[in-house]
């Protein structure tokens, strides 16, 4: 699967799982519990957060293919 800009938060944790909050927490986003996060896509979330979105996109995507 690939995880992309428009996916929630919450749909990246069902994806991959909870061993993906580390690559969020990398990036300095503690907050994945937070109700916001819920409904906040990762391009929303990057943004709020000042960080480079294509950055962690590549994060993201290398982790969810390591664990395929």
């Amino acid at each position: 699967m690939i995880i992309n800009k428009d996916m929630t938060i919450s749909e990246v944790l069902g994806v991959c799982g909870p061993d993906v909050a580390p690559v969020f927490m990398n990036f300095g986003m503690h907050c994945l519990g937070c109700p916001i996060s819920r409904g906040e896509t990762v391009e929303q979330a990057a943004a709020a957060h000042g960080i480079d979105l294509d950055e962690m996109l590549l994060a993201l995507n290398n982790f969810a293919a390591s664990k395929e």
